[in-house]
């Protein structure tokens, strides 16, 4: 199901990676999208840049570092974290946009009409001018920044006893990749740090276990643009184990967020419903028909976790449990706690906090939470944009699964266009319900996972020869049908 390679699947002629951008603008327009800022916006934020609101608190003595994509630039956290007694403290710098942005003013307007920053190749449609996103208010190395300050104690089973948050200046110490970060915890060589943020997302993982939270291991598919831009490649790619660790600790600080505001009656949460029964049901009805075991007594977090998604059968049945996990959404709340306020697939209450630069609701979030640690009235100008900001998140959610997988779709067309007619391995991970001759096929060395068509019933969770009939990127579309005969059996 999933490949850490990235496969080239185009051609060396220019033309594609032409073709391939003007689509990407076409998108963008008709989503009425654009990574540029109009003339009054960037003025503000030019001037923003220049001139933060440093807070007094001076924690730069903290060794903080970056655990990010490589390349990336709007850097949102850095993380310090130290041993204490047989426990932890968490430090979690989050990079703070109210320094640069004052309600009402043209970038606050701006990012209101944004919600999130798009991605989609190299094409990101960012919430901030870069000026600040990806220079002022980011979280560089060697840099003084204003933050909002998180400490979290963990006692020794990761367990969270108590967390704060307070404005302080914060410098990061060095920049880390993934890749990098997950390579020097290999050999051995990586910072102390590093490790404890390894040995903290374990635990973290246990407690999730132990609350039962459930995250489903659907590979990443990666549309990869070199610097040079000539040559764009699609992949599958799981997340290396350090990834899942470091987002650990920006889930533990959406708990400590949500609890704050939980407590008070006054915030924004991230919720979750839980699973229609009827989707546990069907879950079941997939297990079941592709002889994937799920004991009687296994409840589904616990079984999901027990899959395997590089089998084709168990890959199915993750792709089918994406149904458990709809409905997602934001509550805002003030004097009285939401009816249903958790967020099913973490089993907690949880916020978004951890990613101002990317996303609008995490600045007012933090601001709620800043304003309950000092024993402050929560500002007027948060309190006022809360009832809005569920539907403004919702539109711009939106927004960006449009983007996003229009981008992929066109990339998987036009890389693609010059292999109609060629045949290739894959696994169908799922049929329509009303169509069993229509579904999914993932083609693993092409990084890809399209419509497929047969001429009978598509056999779930199995492996299949099939042969590209379709890669249209006008309609960025790919369409494959399985080669008669060719049928696979699950492993």
């Amino acid at each position: 199901m999933s490949s850490s390679r990235v496969v080239r699947v185009g051609t060396d002629d220019e033309s594609v990676v032409v073709t391939l951008r003007r689509g990407v603008e076409q998108l963008q327009a008709e989503l009425e999208v654009t990574p540029a800022f109009p003339p009054e916006v960037e003025e503000a934020a030019a001037a923003a840049a220049a001139a933060p609101r440093l807070p007094e608190l001076d924690r730069t003595d903290l060794p903080f570092v970056t655990i990010d994509p490589d390349g990336a630039r709007d850097l949102d956290q850095a993380v310090h974290v130290e041993r204490d007694g047989d426990g932890f403290v968490v430090h979690y710098a989050i990079a703070d946009v109210a320094a640069f942005v004052s309600p009402g003013d043209p970038v606050d307007l701006e990012a209101h009409r944004r919600g999130q920053t798009l991605y989609g190749a190299d094409s990101k449609v960012p919430l901030h001018p870069p000026v600040l996103s990806e220079d002022a208010a980011s979280l560089l190395p060697d840099q003084v920044r204003p933050a909002l300050l998180w400490t979290i104690r963990l006692d020794e089973t990761g367990e969270g006893t108590d967390v704060t948050v307070q404005r302080a200046r914060v410098r990061s110490t060095a920049q880390l990749t993934y890749e990098g970060a997950q390579a020097a915890l290999d050999d051995g060589t990586a910072p102390e740090v590093v490790q404890l943020v390894a040995e903290v997302g374990r635990l973290r993982i246990e407690r999730e276990v132990a609350r039962g939270g459930v995250s489903l291991p659907l590979p990443e598919q990666v549309v990869d643009v070199p610097e040079d831009g000539e040559l764009w490649r699609l992949s599958l790619r799981r997340l290396l184990p350090i990834e899942e660790w470091n987002a650990q600790i920006s889930l533990l600080t959406g708990f400590g967020a949500a609890s704050l505001m939980v407590y008070a009656r006054v915030g924004l949460l991230r919720t979750l419903p839980p699973p229609d029964p009827r989707d546990l049901q069907r879950l079941h009805r997939v297990a079941r028909a592709l002889r994937v075991e799920w004991p009687a007594e296994q409840l589904y977090p616990d079984f999901i976790r027990s899959l395997d998604p590089a089998r084709p059968d168990h890959a199915a049945v993750v792709v089918a449990s994406t149904r458990l996990l709809r409905g997602s959404g934001y509550v805002a709340f003030d004097g009285e706690v939401p009816a249903e306020p958790q967020h099913a697939a973490l089993a907690s209450e949880y916020a978004h906090v951890t990613a101002p630069l990317r996303r609008l609701a995490d600045r007012y979030a933090g601001e709620v939470c800043l304003a309950l640690c000092a024993e402050q009235p929560v500002p007027a100008w948060v309190l006022e944009a809360l009832p809005g900001l569920p539907e403004e998140m919702a539109t711009s959610s939106r927004r960006a699964s449009s983007y996003e997988r229009g981008v992929v779709d066109l990339v998987e067309a036009g890389l693609l266009a010059g292999r109609v007619g060629s045949e290739h391995d894959g696994a169908i991970v799922s049929v329509e319900e009303k169509d069993e001759r229509r579904g999914k096929v993932t083609v693993r060395a092409l990084g890809v996972e399209a419509p497929v068509t047969s001429a009978d019933p598509l056999p779930l969770g199995q492996d299949v020869r099939v042969r590209l009939v379709e890669a249209d990127v006008e309609e960025r579309s790919v369409r494959f049908e399985v080669v008669p005969g060719q049928l696979g059996r699950a492993r």
